[in-house]
């Protein structure tokens, strides 16, 4: 009885060190993982990792840039490391970490914001937030129906992709559950929003705001030409003065109506690069390439300013 205890026992360590060894092969210093993220967030996860491998040169992260909901779930099934998302995990989702022991800690680390753009040859800046939800509810269809619009053709509206985070963020915030009607384009990516708006006067384009914007730069030279960013109000009958753009400034007082948070979801169990790239960002510069990227941190770097006096 006692052999077979022990060696039941043996077999269980043996398994315990296994799966302790193959979780454990990589620290916040050395080893490559796997992270996903969505595709909105690309530009600045690009930097982030790049930052961080710049300064610890034997790290490596391979990221798979997906629609928002792929990106979450290839954590759950354990393919993926971490994802940088623009929402918390359901409670289905949460159960799934539940069952399998991983404590679930969403770690929110920036502001975003949903840029809408326009074509330049499309004249209107404004726009409200009720006039947006009134597109999206079918009651608004042409831009002739918006206060102060030059264009009379049917308004299309353009995202990355019918799954994209940023489309089930307007989706979540107006209540919809139903696009039945509405003139929708998918265009692939961000960058083919971009350019997709730019040559349709009559297209009103969303996309996450990092893809843009420079700091206190709504749109970067590159991007610029030949396209408008609008400025968005949340009042019922706003002042010109009620307007604000995605600027940083206004993610980070709150000001932009469609602001939204980026978490970093993890399923890390052990001090390992994850942990690493994580207080990269939450402790060190890795705030600085978030502020470079448009969005506001949420957890700004700490610049130690020295006043000499003169004498």
């Amino acid at each position: 009885m006692n052999r077979v205890l022990i060696a039941f026992l043996s077999v269980v360590v043996c398994i315990i060190t296994t799966y302790s060894c193959k979780q454990a092969n990589d620290s916040a210093f050395h080893g490559t993982v796997t992270i996903t993220s969505d595709e909105s967030l690309q530009p600045m996860v690009e930097q982030l990792c790049q930052g961080y491998v710049g300064i610890h040169a034997d790290t490596k992260f391979n990221v798979n840039y997906l629609p928002e909901h792929l990106a979450i779930a290839k954590v759950l099934e354990d393919s993926s490391r971490l994802a940088f998302v623009t929402r918390e995990l359901t409670t289905s989702e949460q159960n799934v970490f539940k069952t399998r022991g991983i404590r679930y800690s969403p770690q929110f680390i920036a502001i975003d914001g949903l840029a809408l753009l326009t074509s330049r040859a499309n004249e209107d800046s404004l726009i409200t937030l009720k006039e947006v939800e009134g597109i999206f509810k079918g009651q608004i269809k042409n831009w002739s129906q918006l206060e102060g619009s030059q264009q009379t053709k049917d308004i299309v509206l353009v995202f990355d992709n019918a799954n994209s985070s940023n489309l089930n963020f307007v989706m979540n915030k107006f209540g919809l559950t139903d696009l039945k009607g509405l003139q929708i384009f998918s265009a692939g990516s961000n960058k083919k929003v971009i350019d997709y708006v730019r040559q349709n006067p009559n297209a009103l384009g969303f996309i996450g705001v990092n893809w843009i914007s420079d700091g206190e730069v709504p749109l970067t030279a590159e991007l610029s030409k030949g396209l408008r960013v609008l400025a968005v109000s949340d009042k019922e009958k706003p002042t010109r003065q009620d307007y604000y753009q995605p600027f940083q400034q206004n993610l980070r007082f709150g000001n932009y109506p469609l602001a939204r948070k980026v978490y970093i979801i993890s399923r890390e169990m052990h001090a390992g690069l994850g942990s690493g790239l994580l207080n990269y960002i939450m402790r060190d510069v890795g705030s600085l390439i978030i502020e470079k990227c448009g969005l506001w941190p949420a957890k700004p770097f700490n610049r130690e300013v020295i006043l000499k006096k003169e004498i």
